[in-house]
């Protein structure tokens, strides 16, 4: 997939805050070989799942290093990073409950309600990471607000799409 270099800061950013907040339920290309080979004949294909905490620790150090924070901004982004950190762990736990119950049939009902369960979840994640990341941009210099702001520029995650 070809990225214009002016979008990469704004994808980046979106992969990010998908570790803080509600996650989009898409799994990224495996790179591993053996992942995408085909399995020998007569054993079924390892199942994949997708891993809400799968590389969160990247992320993190993705956006530490993009605001270029400072050993005084040291604990301020350390509480953006436990705020991610926490809502990567809800995410992996609802996504196993889903994973649980994928084969239960389930009414229309049940399908408004998972998606309400999401939404609120989503909610609940943005507010998290937004209480954790206003003092640290209160205490960002002009440059790395613009850094901060060039990030977010364009950011609209829908974790249902």
């Amino acid at each position: 997939m070809f990225i214009r270099k002016a979008a990469f800061p704004a994808l980046a950013l979106a992969v990010v805050l998908a570790g803080a907040g509600g996650l989009a339920t898409v799994t990224a290309p495996n790179a591993d070989a053996q992942a995408t080979a085909a399995p020998p004949p007569g054993q079924a294909r390892p199942e994949h799942h997708f891993d809400p905490a799968r590389h969160i620790e990247g992320r993190i150090a993705f956006l530490k290093a993009e605001l270029k924070i400072t050993d005084a901004q040291a604990a301020a982004f350390a509480r953006v990073a436990d705020a991610m950190r926490e809502n990567v762990k809800d995410m992996a736990q609802i996504h196993e409950q889903f994973r649980a119950n994928r084969d239960k049939p389930k009414t229309a009902v049940e399908h408004l309600e998972a998606r309400v369960k999401m939404g609120e979840m989503h909610t609940q994640h943005e507010q998290r990471f937004l209480a954790a990341f206003k003092p640290l941009y209160d205490s960002l210099s002009d440059d790395q607000k613009k850094a901060a702001d060039e990030l977010l520029a364009g950011h609209h995650h829908h974790p249902h799409r």
